[in-house]
């Protein structure tokens, strides 16, 4: 898959709420996610395809609900992939809020190995 294919495919996947069938599809198994900063439950940097997994499973265990979920479409520079996430959810024990992020995508032989994260 090319870059432009890998970031239409991963648009799709997310904006049907299929994440973990995104990473699962997409992301190589040696893949790097990295979050802006540590928070209660999550390391700055995850290491490999089923760390990854299951820090996806770990946030949605944290749900309570997911209102709405906007993706934009995705701008492919080389080998980076750029993507708007903004999500309406209500996390549990937390009032309802709004959640917006840039995610940063990096491919190589056709596989996005690193993912990071701006909020």
């Amino acid at each position: 898959m090319t870059t432009q294919q890998i970031a239409d495919r991963l648009a799709e996947l997310c904006r049907n709420g299929d994440f973990e069938k995104a990473q699962k599809e997409l992301f190589a198994e040696d893949a790097v996610s990295i979050e802006p900063q540590p928070s209660p439950g999550f390391e700055k940097e995850t290491k490999g395809l089923e760390a990854i997994l299951e820090k996806g499973r770990q946030f949605n265990s944290m749900k309570q609900e997911a209102h709405s979920i906007n993706i934009s479409d995705p701008i492919v520079a080389g080998n980076a992939i750029a993507i708007g996430l903004h999500m309406d959810v209500t996390m549990k024990g937390r009032r309802r809020s709004t959640m917006s992020e840039i995610c940063v995508y990096e491919v190589k032989d056709g596989k996005i190995i690193s993912e990071h994260f701006f909020w």
